[in-house]
């Protein structure tokens, strides 16, 4: 039996841990990283529509976290609608370790 979907309480506890341990990142920056490591959303526009978030904002975040703070790598990125897939680097799969330890 797979675990439930996170609540929205998981949700913003990992978001708030994420941006107090990398300074720097937004509130959207360390959502679209706490959603992918929750499950929630693992593309710009399945965030976009779970959050109700432009998808053209998710999208610039997703570029932050890729570029800059190289805590996602996108995976793949169809062109008529920028949807962008990402996963997590090695720097950002050290990142969530810290919400562990």
């Amino acid at each position: 039996m797979s675990e439930p979907p996170a609540d929205a309480e998981t949700f913003l506890a990992v978001t708030d841990s994420l941006a107090a341990l990398q300074p720097g990142l937004s509130t959207l920056e360390a959502g679209v990283l706490a959603a992918l490591h929750l499950a929630l959303a693992a593309d710009s526009r399945s965030f976009s529509r779970v959050f109700g978030v432009e998808h053209a904002l998710v999208l610039r975040a997703v570029e932050v976290l890729v570029g800059e703070a190289a805590l996602l790598t996108v995976i793949e990125r169809a062109p008529r609608t920028q949807r962008t897939h990402y996963a997590v680097t090695e720097a950002g799969r050290a990142l969530l370790d810290h919400l562990h330890g």
